[in-house]
């Protein structure tokens, strides 16, 4: 037994959830459903920090790999491994999913169980994603988010849920038609396998790497998503129910950057470095767009939509600098954002529970009645922004220094995507926090009770833990890290230390 766990880990990590699927089937009673449903993904955040123990941060291959041949002739395989980079994905997607349960203990009216395991169902297909050393296995979770994150969306989020979640649909079932195609294609000119590992030892004609990077390029940045196709999220994002919104921004969107690090660079190095000056642009213009869009909301749940794609294009920026400091900086965005995007996510729902209205302009003088929760949101609110000593500060940091090496210009007007966020971060705690109450029952508001302090306090630790001492993130993606940039550039582990590379 202790050897079927041992060898098994990965597979552990999709079983767990599933596990609790099966028990909610069984279940009627509301409190039982969500202590299962609780249980179910602390059990497998818990197995997450366990792989994270046992983890070599020293080597660069796959690590916990599990490989069985399902269809021999098409050379289709069960095939699951983690690096530096997927296990801050999964640790990442693994922790927000508990907290997600937990701030949808008692708003969640109908369908309790249906939502419950549409909840543990994503948690595994997001795993799968971030485990799959398949191509085909990475296709099927990666549909399969889209299809509970769509359900979350439009059976129990707000009023606009309808109109959200078909562009939502219509958005992500195009990217996933792309992405099926370019697996293909990969396939066919690939030496017919879909296994990732070998693909990247495959030597693709020039031509070949183009169209095939387009393509998974095209499918990654739509689900990131990159300017212009992000006209689904801010719809997406703030119509979710807090839950769906926590999920598909802390987790989901990292999928997409995710792919760009796991199929588009090692395996289409030159296609990545004849495009990257293009993509770098598009990051730019994510940035300051974003910001913009978010200082002219009047929605809370949309300004904090929007700041999104803003620091997304941040990850974006460093990804295509191809230096170890700007993909460092990149994958560690990835991970911070997940987590202060989830805390005001929840934090605004928090809101939402006790005044039902996402408008800013209802808000005012929270000081005075919620003080803990004005505590946490101010935090989340600078971290936002990368306030030193916050996390963000670190991930943004390090893209700019990498960027450095690329172009100074893109530096200035990245700085200028912080002072933005600085803008319409502070405007929106100055008009929620400051001030007097906008209303009468604004002035009466509860403070957080501890459940809903459970949700944010741990976001809260790790916002300041990761701000002062980022020191064991970066440790346990540096080997992958400079791995991939030497499967890309083809510079050799002496030489990426000493000598970022100009695109």
């Amino acid at each position: 037994m202790d050897s079927m766990l041992s060898n098994h880990l990965l597979s552990w990590l999709l079983v767990l959830p599933a596990l609790g699927i099966g028990a909610l089937c069984c279940i009627r009673d509301r409190e039982m459903v969500n202590r299962v449903a609780l249980a179910s993904t602390l059990l497998t955040f818990g197995l997450s920090v366990i792989i994270w123990v046992q983890f070599d941060f020293a080597k660069t291959d796959m690590q916990f790999v599990e490989r069985f041949e399902l269809m021999p002739t098409l050379k289709v395989q069960y095939a699951l491994g983690i690096d530096g980079i997927s296990l801050l994905m999964v640790v990442l997607t693994a922790l927000l999913t508990p907290i997600a349960v937990l701030c949808s203990w008692n708003t969640i009216k109908t369908n309790l169980r249906v939502f419950m395991i549409l909840i543990l169902l994503l948690e595994t297909a997001t795993l799968g994603v971030f485990l799959s050393l398949d191509l085909v296995f990475f296709y099927i979770f990666w549909e399969l988010t889209m299809v509970c994150a769509y359900f979350l969306m439009v059976v129990w989020g707000g009023p606009g849920r309808s109109s959200a979640g078909l562009k939502f649909i219509l958005y992500s079932f195009g990217g996933g038609l792309i992405l099926l195609l370019a697996i293909l294609g990969l396939y066919v000119q690939g030496g017919q396998t879909f296994d990732l590992v070998t693909l990247s030892d495959y030597e693709f004609n020039t031509s070949t790497q183009y169209w095939l990077f387009l393509a998974f390029f095209l499918a990654f940045a739509i689900k990131v998503p990159m300017i212009p196709f992000h006209a689904w999220l801010p719809g997406a994002y703030a119509e979710s129910p807090t839950a769906g919104s926590v999920i598909l921004a802390g987790a989901l969107s990292k999928m997409g950057a995710y792919g760009l690090l796991r199929v588009c660079l090692p395996l289409f190095p030159e296609a990545a470095i004849y495009f990257a000056s293009f993509i770098l642009w598009l990051s730019i213009a994510a940035i300051i767009y974003g910001g913009l869009m978010a200082l002219a909301q009047t929605d809370i749940k949309k300004l904090v939509a929007y700041s999104s794609i803003s620091h997304m294009g941040f990850v974006t920026l460093g990804i295509f600098v191809f230096n170890s400091q700007g993909i460092q900086g990149a994958v560690l965005q990835m991970f911070n954002h997940g987590i202060i995007t989830a805390a005001l996510f929840i934090s605004v729902g928090q809101l939402y529970d006790r005044t039902h209205s996402r408008a800013i302009s209802n808000y005012g003088g929270l000081h005075k009645p919620m003080p803990r929760f004005v505590a946490l949101f101010t935090l989340f609110s600078v971290a936002a922004f990368g306030l030193p000593g916050t996390c963000n500060f670190i991930g943004e940091f390090l893209v700019l220094v990498g960027t450095s090496y690329v172009s100074f210009a893109m530096v200035l007007i990245s700085m200028g995507g912080i002072l933005l966020a600085a803008a319409y971060m502070l405007w929106m705690v100055q008009r929620v926090v400051l001030g007097e109450p906008s209303t009468e029952a604004a002035k009466v508001l509860p403070d957080l009770s501890n459940r809903e302090l459970a949700t944010l306090i741990p976001l809260a630790i790790l916002v300041l833990c990761i701000g002062l001492y980022p020191g064991p993130l970066m440790e346990m993606m540096d080997a992958s890290v400079i791995h991939l940039i030497h499967q890309t550039t083809g510079l050799q582990v002496d030489e990426i230390s000493q000598l970022p590379l100009r695109p």
